[in-house]
């Protein structure tokens, strides 16, 4: 029986995990937050492995634990952390598949870069609500007027508000919440910020991105899209089959 290891993280993450479950298939799922762990189902068939990990120390895990075959569920992104499990994985001989999220059409300014969005967004003075993330706070630092002009939603861990005022966020344009969001949640955010600009990443309708550009489009306010890096990998039903065939 091959020992299989899921590194989640993400809403495909969770969805494999409840597939394991569902199926009595055992798996251990390796998340980096408290809440990633948290959004997991209770099983005897799951283990959760809950910590940021470098590539030494995937390597360790899946050695220690006999893993055979890994699954890169972490979200499109995360360029560093699917960079060290293909190296931990042909370093210890785990058979590796990436999970690929499914791609949207995209709308509004689509960009492909951290820097081409600080450019587009300092030609002009416009008020900006930003979807990103809290690993993105750095570079929207750099916009000129950020604190006036910057709105971010980011998850509620734990040292967050004091991470994003370290870069210049002002606190009380730091909107908390667990997302995929709303439609209505997602107007609801762009009112209360006055954002003229919303800015998201390529999150695929996992990641609600049918439902900013919904919400932008009632608001009558500008859409910016980051594309996701392009990467070869199977889509979540691939990926289910595989999990049943390797059992």
């Amino acid at each position: 029986m091959c020992k299989l290891l899921i590194f989640g993280g993400t809403t495909e993450g969770r969805v494999l995990a409840e597939f394991c479950t569902q199926n009595g298939i055992s798996a251990t799922v390796s998340v980096t937050t408290d809440y990633g762990a948290e959004l997991l189902p209770e099983s005897p068939f799951l283990k959760v492995c809950n910590g940021k990990l470098d590539k030494n120390e995937i390597s360790r895990l899946i050695m220690k634990n006999g893993f055979s075959v890994v699954i890169d569920a972490t979200h499109p992104y995360a360029v560093l952390a699917t960079e060290n499990i293909c190296l931990a994985c042909a370093e210890t001989g785990a058979k590796y598949y990436r999970l690929k999220r499914e791609s949207n059409q995209l709308f509004g300014a689509v960009l492909n870069s951290l820097d081409e969005l600080t450019a587009y967004l300092n030609k002009s003075n416009k008020m900006i609500l930003s979807t990103l993330g809290s690993k993105e706070i750095p570079a929207l630092s750099k916009v000129i007027n950020c604190r006036e002009r910057v709105w971010v939603r980011v998850l509620p861990a734990d040292g967050i508000v004091k991470y994003c005022k370290s870069y210049g966020i002002d606190e009380s344009r730091i909107i908390l919440g667990k997302g995929p969001f709303t439609v209505a949640q997602n107007i609801e955010h762009i009112k209360k910020s006055g954002a003229e600009i919303l800015v998201t990443k390529e999150s695929g309708t996992a990641g609600g991105y049918p439902e900013k550009v919904k919400a932008a489009e009632i608001m009558g306010i500008e859409l910016v899209t980051i594309k996701r890096p392009e990467e070869a990998g199977y889509g979540i039903n691939e990926i289910k089959e595989i999990i049943k065939e390797i059992r």
